[in-house]
């Protein structure tokens, strides 16, 4: 399905570029434009703390593993995953190829949600790549002369945008259009640039290899094969930090091919994405071997560099050469295959932040030599050979990435940028929006607990988004920005709060429509995290919890806000792998003068008095990024703590419980893949089963980390970034950075029975049960019993028994006053064991 947009307008608020209708009524105090407008690697740094570096090895491992586990599912008895969309707001799209006579049959390639294959225009798209061991994607290529021939290099090779955490895994292959796949090795050459195939010979590959991001590796530049990827030579090298970002071939004589050199470094503290080697070469022997080609071109240090080669005279070459700062595309012109070359207009820069390096490429006309479209921040066309540009594709989304021009049909066009994918069928004048790919990268989800079928979430690109009917075609945005954490107040859901990054946080007392400032009383002059952590107090979500470096509460419903701790985190001078903020705040249910948090230079302190002193527990932790806390319904100084972070020599836990407020820790996640663990969330419906969300798939445990099992079936192989359950109809949902979000019924654990079983004779049930049926326990002796009653937020509502019972059936009845409806939670203490059933209220939810 298609959507005609109307072209919004698009304004520049402060140092956020935002469409209108956001709703975005207050401007906080902005960091630098640099710093909100160019792409964050905020999910490197997770994962690379403290080494600087991703353990690549260990982290395709894991998703072998992963896949060995989907691939199995042999004792599972749960269901599959649910996707619930957006569909209709659009993902990074970084290439779209089609077949070469049947333009029906499209092929796109997102950042990092895998390949999407249409068969029909782009009326349906089916994902045809979810089995491989990455889902980032950086070029596609049909075989000219066997279209169903396709070659996939993985990695994305644009260097920002948060998929940058992972590099890729190699090159793939289908001979079958897509239906399956096989591995072509070149694992280490992290991400692909372009992958160009011989326009006669389907075996004869050519790889632009850009190499590791964030550490040099001699594998990079241009790779070569000539039988179908089973065998590759490395056919120009540089350096081990210049990589191939593109390639163009003569389509008449195709041993004679241009490769595009990148000097590109990336260190925790340090960013350099221009150098002297940076260039272009050709080949006239197929890469045997290659000239640089300088005539008319930079002498000085440059950056990206995008080619193309007229289809229609051969001769004439054109290369898009970001400038040394990142601000500007210088546009040169060849007519003798590259010997000599002419700079040509500059597209407009048409406001975009220094950071052309996002984009860099440019397309040819296939019956044009002077028609060419330069695709950066916008995208825009020149018919005179680049002496003079006019926009084109007015009014959509911003940072293009790919363009397809139909051979046949030259006005035909595909766009893909961080929108999702465009088509034009007038070369660009006017377009239409594709509203059926699910690709986000959802930072965080959020359901009404109210309404469960209305769901939020903050995502990469796209800001807030959210669905009031739970379809996946009618989300909509409601906040600006990167979208981070998104609040529903479960007891009145017209408080919405929204944030977009480094903590600009956005009160709604009308339900999303509209948004006040959320940040008085917070000094925006302290370090915040890309995501700043915002929690409500689960026991009274008029209260809330922000933290900077340190913790703030408001008591209004962040009206205003105060500071309750010192400084909980440093920031390392000179040094950007952390910011040294607070990244994770939870509060104890069943007593809120707990309050634990967690930062990103590996530390956990907890506050057992409101914060009036707060106390470092990090004893015993790994030194790793803390991702997410969790505290007991029922115990307050039961705490779960989960960490981002590879090893590099010895095992390192993810995941550990706390029994005693800090004083020890305890590893509970050792069945676990070894990949970072971004968040957990405690089931209380049965047996306060503990899931987590990692890089390697949703896990749960119901026996506190003895065993561990995959949980669900049918969920893409993408970074899991956040959970959210709403317990009253035992609903599980997921955010994925890269295939938006879904949701799982969760069921029973296996072995569960209907009856909770505590020790030897002693048992309870059903489980769950129901007000008016109430919950009968059976005791094979005479025992101490305490049967208790507490709401979802971990309050106490009622004590149904506390005393001695004698041997036998027992049953007990709880009668909520007043209207409360829905669920609760029973714990029962018999004899010393404790276990806890979920009460279904007569009438609620």
């Amino acid at each position: 399905m298609i959507r005609i947009v109307n072209w919004p307008l698009i304004c520049f608020l402060g140092s956020l570029f935002v469409l209108t209708g956001c709703k975005k009524a207050f401007e906080p105090e902005a960091e630098s434009a640099e710093d909100l407008l160019v792409p964050g690697d905020w999910l490197f740094r997770q994962r690379s703390y403290p080494h600087g570096a991703v353990n690549h090895d260990l982290y395709l491992e894991a998703m072998r593993q992963w896949r060995a586990l989907s691939d199995n599912p042999a004792g599972r008895h749960d269901k599959s995953w649910t996707p619930v969309g957006p569909v209709n707001t659009g993902g990074r799209i970084v290439d779209v190829e089609a077949h070469p006579q049947n333009r029906n049959i499209l092929y796109i390639g997102s950042a990092s949600g895998g390949i999407f294959r249409s068969l029909n225009g782009g009326s349906s798209w089916t994902p045809v790549f979810d089995n491989a061991l990455t889902l980032s994607i950086g070029d596609i290529a049909v075989a000219p002369s066997a279209p169903q021939v396709l070659y996939v290099g993985t990695g994305e090779a644009n260097a920002g945008g948060g998929s940058l955490a992972y590099d890729g895994a190699g090159i793939y292959k289908s001979v079958n259009g897509g239906n399956t796949w096989t591995e072509l090795g070149l694992y280490d050459c992290g991400s692909v640039g372009k992958v160009l195939v011989h326009p006669h010979d389907p075996n004869t590959v050519y790889v632009a290899a850009m190499g590791h991001l964030f550490r040099n590796n001699s594998t990079r530049g241009v790779f070569k094969s000539t039988d179908g990827g089973l065998h590759w030579e490395q056919s120009l090298f540089v350096s081990d930090s210049t990589g191939a970002v593109d390639l163009a071939i003569d389509p008449v004589h195709p041993d004679t091919i241009y490769a595009a050199m990148w000097e590109r470094l990336r260190r925790p503290e340090r960013r350099q994405y221009a150098g002297y080697s940076s260039g272009i070469y050709r080949s006239f022997n197929g890469g045997q071997t290659w000239t640089r080609l300088t005539n008319g071109l930079p002498v000085q240090p440059v950056s990206r560099i995008g080619l193309a080669v007229s289809p229609v005279n051969p001769a004439v070459v054109y290369a898009y050469i970001v400038n040394e700062a990142a601000s500007l595309a210088l546009i040169y012109r060849s007519g003798d295959h590259g010997n000599t070359w002419s700079q040509q207009a500059s597209p407009p820069a048409d406001g975009s932040p220094a950071s052309w390096w996002w984009f860099g490429k440019i397309f040819a006309d296939p019956t044009d030599e002077n028609t060419i479209y330069s695709i950066g921040f916008l995208t825009h066309k020149s018919t005179n050979g680049g002496a003079s540009w006019e926009p084109v594709f007015p009014g959509a989304h911003v940072d293009q990435h790919t363009l397809y021009i139909d051979p046949a049909d030259p006005d035909f066009l595909l766009l893909g940028n961080d929108g999702g994918l465009y088509q034009s069928e007038d070369g660009g004048s006017s377009w239409a929006h594709f509203a059926n790919i699910p690709n986000i990268q959802f930072y965080t989800c959020e359901v009404d607990f109210q309404f469960p079928n209305r769901y939020y979430g903050g995502c990469q690109d796209n800001g807030t988004i959210r669905t009031l009917t739970g379809q996946t075609n009618d989300w909509s945005e409601i906040f600006g920005g990167d979208g981070f954490v998104v609040l529903v107040d479960p007891s009145d859901n017209n408080y919405v709060y929204s944030e977009y990054q480094y903590g600009a946080l956005g009160r709604s007392v009308d339900g999303g429509e509209n948004y006040l400032s959320g940040i008085v009383g917070i000094n925006f002059s302290e370090p915040r995290n890309w995501k700043t952590p915002v929690v409500l107090d689960p026991s009274n979500p008029s209260r809330m919890y922000y933290g900077t470096n340190r913790v703030y509460r408001s008591t209004n419903r962040a009206e205003s806000w105060s500071a309750i701790s010192p400084p909980l985190a440093q920031p390392v001078p000179g040094a950007n792998l952390v910011y040294g903020t607070v990244t994770t705040i939870a509060v104890a249910p069943s007593d809120g003068n707990y309050i634990y948090a967690g930062t990103d230079d590996g530390h956990v302190w907890r506050t057992a008095n409101g914060g009036n002193n707060w106390e470092d527990i990090s004893a015993g932790l790994p030194q790793r990024w803390v991702t997410s806390l969790a505290v007991d319904p029922l115990d307050a100084q039961r705490a779960y703590v989960t960490l981002s972070g590879y090893r590099w020599d010895e095992y390192q836990p993810h995941v550990l419980r706390t029994d005693n407020a800090g004083a020890s820790w305890q590893d509970i996640g050792t069945s676990l893949p070894e990949v970072p663990v971004n968040d957990i969330v405690i089931d209380v419906v049965f047996g306060n089963r503990l899931i987590v969300a990692t890089d390697a798939g949703v896990y749960a445990t119901a026996n506190e980390g003895a065993n561990w099992e995959l949980l669900g079936a049918a969920l893409p192989r993408v970074v899991v970034t956040d959970l959210t359950l709403h317990p009253p109809t035992h609903t599980l949902i997921a955010a994925t950075y890269g295939r938006s979000m879904y949701t799982l019924e969760l069921e029973e654990p296996v072995g569960a029975a209907n009856a909770v079983a505590l020790s030897a004779g002693i048992s309870a049930g059903p489980n769950p049960f129901r007000s008016e049926t109430g919950v009968e326990i059976q005791l094979p002796e005479r025992m101490k019993v305490d049967l208790r009653v507490f709401d979802l937020s971990g309050r106490e509502t009622a004590i149904l028994f506390n005393g001695l019972l004698p041997e036998g059936k027992h049953r007990f009845v709880f009668a909520p006053v007043g209207e409360a409806r829905g669920s609760y939670v029973a714990r029962l203490n018999a004899g010393g064991r404790v276990r806890s059933l979920l009460l279904l209220r007569q009438g609620g939810d």
